[in-house]
């Protein structure tokens, strides 16, 4: 057994540990494969078809939400709030994560994802009626400095002269819809909420949300197709790509995610969350040969503190 600290000693089995390391892991890993897959793969399509290899990985799995009509009455009595699921989790989140990776770093992208708490919070505030304590604004503060390093590039002298890199706007605008896509779970219309919610297990779930998603992902590319048309330079490496795509990062870490926060719980799967960077890193240094700066260490350290900040009791 290993003991982590999270404000209160809890203990965390070796199994939930490697639970809540499967997704970082992941996420890093489709941050560094979306940068090698920048002029290979338009953002737009990149998304679809992981989506849509996704689609296929999960129908064996979920196929029954769809089997009967008393189960597709279900869905029609719901689509709306199953559709902004699909459009904020699948298409737009990840969307603008590809097309941040286009001009931008898989750790600037992974460190800026990093301040979704943050924006949570903010969204929360604003849009759900919540009220923010003065450590949550504190910890909103911290991490606020921290996305800010990465766009500063770790020079305040540039904050008279800051122009975004689009890459980080887009990330920015990435961890904002998973944020309102966070809080559509958290706070669901009445059908979706308790006893009202069909008994949908975590496969029949995300399929759905899945569907939903690659209607709007099949618009997108439509139009990416028509204003920025760009064929897909089709190679054995971009195949395995959008395999390990379409698979880790969207329904093995979906399903290891959800089974480590119940085993471990929320407030310690969010310090798990923070390895992302941490591994976006790594792999940086190994597959692109981007060096890690000290300022990214900074910001890493700025964006946990707010974290842990604004999380403690």
């Amino acid at each position: 057994m290993l003991e982590l600290w999270c404000g209160n000693a809890v203990t965390l089995s070796t199994r939930s540990a490697l639970l809540l390391i499967i997704p970082p892991l992941t996420w890093a890993a489709n941050a560094v494969i979306g940068r090698l897959l920048a002029h290979s793969v338009p953002p737009m399509h990149l998304n679809g078809l992981r989506w849509l290899g996704a689609l296929i990985v999960l129908l064996p799995l979920g196929w029954r939400v769809l089997a009967t009509p008393e189960r597709r009455a279900e869905i029609r009595a719901r689509w709306r709030s199953l559709a902004l699921l699909g459009l904020l989790g699948v298409t737009a989140y990840n969307s603008f994560q590809y097309l941040a990776l286009q001009t931008s770093t898989p750790l600037n992208v992974t460190l800026i994802a990093s301040s979704g708490p943050v924006w949570m919070l903010l969204i929360g505030i604003f849009f759900y009626g919540e009220r923010a304590r003065g450590r949550q604004w504190l910890g909103a503060l911290l991490s606020a400095l921290g996305v800010m390093t990465v766009m500063l590039r770790g020079d305040p002298a540039r904050l008279a002269e800051l122009r975004l890199v689009p890459g980080d706007a887009w990330m920015m605008l990435a961890a904002v819809c998973w944020s309102f896509y966070s809080w559509q779970l958290a706070r669901p219309p009445r059908l979706m909420d308790g006893t009202h919610r069909p008994a949908w297990n975590w496969s029949e779930f995300l399929l759905l949300q899945v569907i939903f998603g690659l209607l709007f992902s099949g618009l997108a590319t439509g139009a990416e197709a028509w204003l920025a048309p760009s064929a897909i330079a089709w190679s054995p490496g971009v195949v395995l790509a959008l395999v390990f795509l379409a698979v880790a990062p969207s329904v093995l870490a979906f399903r290891c995610w959800g089974a480590g926060i119940a085993a471990a719980g929320p407030a310690t799967a969010a310090f798990f969350a923070n390895l992302t960077p941490l591994f976006a890193a790594l792999m940086s240094l190994t597959m692109l040969g981007e060096s890690p700066r000290l300022y990214h260490g900074v910001a890493f350290a700025l964006i946990g503190a707010g974290i842990v900040v604004s999380s403690r009791r």
